[in-house]
């Protein structure tokens, strides 16, 4: 999956760097191998389960900047995406280039209502999330969308002094189809039989 990240930002011809940022020495023998620059390795504090993105792109920022790469533009590319399409990361650019103090990024339509969720408890026992919408009908609802999960794109300025990416950002809006987050087996044998699909387009 990181190969085919990096092959997405290669294909896009948009990149002047493309630039792997990694605290593991398997994933940077990978990242070199498929195409990517990988000139500094993340510090631990900086690579644990908790740790958000903003900072992660500061660093790899800072760290590209005393190598004289002074990006004015930076793209975060999340690696777990296997339908991230070079397509999209042009027409995120080119929404940057239109919204230069803004971040962009890519979102898709809740599959359901978000208004009518519910919530169960343990004995299995029912209870909507908003009672007040229990009994509309699903069209009178305004629709929901969701980060994809796939890229982010903003100004080095936007990154160094605007933490919070999903506050009256940019968005590209995709298919539900080209997005999906792999966090169990369910998530990676669903990834795997919508990817035969699309290679075969």
């Amino acid at each position: 999956m990181i190969e085919y990240a990096i092959e997405a930002a290669i294909n896009s011809e948009i990149f002047d760097h493309i630039v792997v940022s990694t605290d593991d020495l398997e994933i940077k023998k990978l990242a070199l191998q498929a195409g990517a620059k990988v000139p500094f390795l993340r510090p631990a504090e900086l690579a644990d389960d908790y740790t958000p993105t903003v900072p992660v792109i500061l660093h790899a920022i800072q760290k590209c900047r005393a190598l004289g790469w002074d990006a004015m533009d930076v793209c975060c590319i999340y690696p777990c995406n296997p339908f991230l399409l070079s397509a999209n990361l042009l027409l995120g650019y080119s929404l940057l280039k239109d919204h230069p103090a803004k971040y962009v990024f890519p979102v898709s339509e809740f599959a359901s209502p978000i208004q009518l969720a519910i919530e169960r408890d343990e004995s299995g026992l029912s209870r909507p999330f908003y009672p007040e919408n229990e009994l509309k009908r699903t069209q009178d609802l305004k629709p929901a969308y969701h980060d994809a999960g796939q890229f982010y794109w903003a100004s080095a300025k936007t990154w160094k002094f605007n933490p919070k990416i999903h506050l009256n950002s940019m968005t590209l809006a995709i298919p539900r189809s080209r997005v999906i987050d792999i966090d169990t087996t369910e998530d990676w044998i669903l990834a795997e039989k919508l990817y035969k699909i699309f290679i075969n387009e």
